[in-house]
């Protein structure tokens, strides 16, 4: 006898987290009536699982036989999940009564959207938006990211200005919808990026095969942030850089790619710079040339993969100029002011 499919999994993926399950996975089953909950966990050694099985008999937990990041977590944790969508979160959010309902509606409602995100907020500044993902990502000409409401380091006060449902470049991955089957058509999430900004290549992919990502700001979640990663580490930093390069040599049409990357590499070296002065300022600094020196390792790998993706113009979220030169030195610091 067959198994029916789950319409909605909701996948918390956990590394040691326990203190993040405890605060958070009450909310989060008490809100996600319609889904399944899944924690996969990535061979915590703090008693998550145990925890987890206790204390969540309605959980369904998945153990995964080592810590291979965000990216191969969610892949070996999604093969064993037979569902329509998948929701992709992060133990450090909480989650608000209907944060379901108004994407899925969205994207039952059109088979071209793959990937979507909700509003997100900060959880100890609840009136800001938070830094990853805010409402909606976009990327600018020299492959930055940035968001509505979040740009570089400035978070703007959520005043409703960015509530429209509209198309962007990227969904976060600290809360990220996905039609199942795209994510299994464009082979999920890049297990070489190990952690950060996977979600804005899976994303990048997702589109040149001609899917919409898209933002509802009527389903709401608060993300603590730096839960899993702290902001200031050196690793962050050279995952960062790393995965950036990764992405924009993969993605990035014929005619941008030798023009992008050597500048890219420069404006590296300019931030590299601006470590120095900071807290652990030359392991930064050092974090930034392995970057370097592991994406020209790995560019034969890259250009492999680059073979398989069918690289587009034009996408929608992509910004036709640069957001570092916006800010930087025009002093544009809000999403409304581009």
């Amino acid at each position: 006898m067959e198994t029916q499919k789950i319409k909605i999994a909701v996948v918390v993926l956990n590394w040691n987290g326990k203190s993040w399950l405890e605060k958070f996975l009450p909310t989060l089953v008490n809100h996600s009536k319609e889904a399944t909950v899944f924690v996969a966990d990535n061979a915590s050694t703090d008693g998550s699982v145990s925890f987890v099985k206790d204390n969540f008999p309605t959980v369904k937990v998945i153990v995964n036989t080592k810590n291979g990041g965000y990216a191969k977590g969610y892949n070996d944790a999604l093969k064993q999940i037979d569902a329509e969508y998948f929701v992709l979160i992060n133990s450090d959010i909480e989650v608000t009564d209907r944060w379901l309902s108004p994407i899925i509606s969205l994207m039952d409602s059109d088979k071209q959207i793959a990937s979507c995100q909700p509003k997100i907020l900060d959880y100890n500044s609840k009136t800001k938006f938070e830094y990853a993902g805010a409402s909606g990502g976009f990327i600018d000409n020299l492959g930055y990211p940035f968001c509505r409401g979040r740009i570089f380091d400035f978070l703007e006060e959520d005043k409703g200005q960015y509530n429209d449902v509209i198309e962007v470049f990227w969904a976060t991955g600290a809360c990220l919808f996905v039609r199942a089957e795209h994510y299994k058509e464009v082979d999920g999430l890049d297990e070489d990026f190990f952690a950060h900004q996977e979600e804005i290549d899976m994303c990048w992919r997702l589109k040149n095969k001609g899917y919409k990502i898209m933002v509802e700001p009527k389903s709401v979640v608060y993300h603590v942030g730096g839960g899993t990663l702290n902001a200031g580490s050196p690793f962050k930093t050279h995952l960062n850089f790393r995965n950036n390069l990764f992405m924009l040599f993969k993605n990035l049409p014929t005619s941008y790619l030798f023009t992008i990357i050597p500048t890219r590499l420069v404006l590296d070296g300019v931030a590299a710079l601006t470590f120095l002065n900071k807290e652990k300022g030359l392991q930064h600094v050092l974090a930034i040339a392995k970057a370097h020196f592991t994406f020209y390792f790995e560019i034969p790998k890259l250009l492999t993969k680059r073979q398989k993706i069918n690289q587009k113009n034009n996408l929608a979220g992509k910004m036709v100029k640069s957001i570092l030169i916006k800010n930087k030195m025009n002093g544009i610091k809000r999403f409304s002011e581009l």
